[in-house]
């Protein structure tokens, strides 16, 4: 490529020096490199947070070396990988399972290596800074277009560490949800999909003890209430049109949320 790309997505938030370093050390290794930031702002530490929202990412990126970075393991026994996907996306970050789902959404993986010891990292590595001396590095030199083979030893991809999801539950009906994301708008993601539930445009439903509407969009219900709709990632999400459903069912990430149909308006609270 006559202009490699290279992503970033991480916890490390902006108010730090830590994406600007990334950014320099790939800057100094690849300078021809153009560097996208899908986002820095995952909650710390949050592995199913930035594994969800680089795998809904990656299909809208252009080919290139995509790092993500949540790291809660640093400078433990945890490995280092980079993958080349089967549609020729390479991702690099740590084996905690942040990688895989986005590895699942390019068509599986093709390639894995451990780049924990790579010569392509920089020295001394730091403990806690993975991110700047190892992650970056390699993925810059990848970049650059340098092969998987040289950045690292070969590795099984079926012994990368998987990521764990919670299981949706359907009894008499009822759906048994978890929410996995909240979103700057406090809408809610859920471990579903839309197939997940029967329902047509304008049903009626209740969200735990509250009534909502299963739509396509937000203003399928009026200002303040309740909407329940398949997101742009293609999960079932909880939104307030115009406000925040995260504080309307005082939920977050990790809550779980029953989904049932209304039987009327006696057997829910209206927002």
């Amino acid at each position: 490529m006559s202009e490699p790309v290279v992503t970033l997505l991480s916890d490390y938030g902006l108010q730090d020096e830590f994406v600007g370093v990334c950014h320099g050390v790939i800057a100094r290794i690849c300078p021809q490199a153009r560097i996208i930031d899908v986002t820095h702002g995952i909650a710390p530490q949050d592995v199913l947070g930035g594994a969800l929202r680089l795998a809904a990412a990656l299909p809208y990126l252009p080919i290139g070396v995509h790092v993500g970075v949540v790291d809660p393991g640093v400078g433990s026994d945890r490995g280092a990988v980079a993958i080349r996907c089967a549609d020729g996306q390479i991702l690099v970050g740590p084996d905690n399972g942040l990688l895989r789902p986005a590895a699942e959404r390019s068509g599986g993986i093709a390639q894995a290596v451990e780049i924990s010891g790579s010569p392509f990292r920089l020295e001394p590595v730091s403990a806690t800074f993975h991110g700047r001396d190892i992650f970056a590095p390699v993925a810059a030199h990848l970049a650059a277009g340098r092969s998987l083979a040289e950045a690292g030893r070969p590795l099984d991809p079926d012994a990368l560490i998987p990521l764990e999801l919670p299981q949706v539950t359907i009894q008499d009906g009822v759906v048994t949800a978890t929410a996995l994301l909240e979103d700057g708008f406090g809408n809610l993601q859920l471990n579903c999909r839309a197939e997940a539930i029967d329902v047509h445009p304008g049903t009626e439903l209740v969200l735990g003890s509250a009534h909502a509407i299963y739509g396509n969009k937000f203003t399928d219900v009026a200002p303040g209430e309740l909407v329940l709709y398949p997101d742009a990632a293609g999960f079932l999400a909880v939104a307030v049109n115009q406000g925040s459903a995260a504080e309307r069912l005082g939920l977050g990430p990790g809550s779980e949320l029953q989904i049932k149909p209304s039987q009327g308006r006696d057997d829910a609270q209206r927002p």
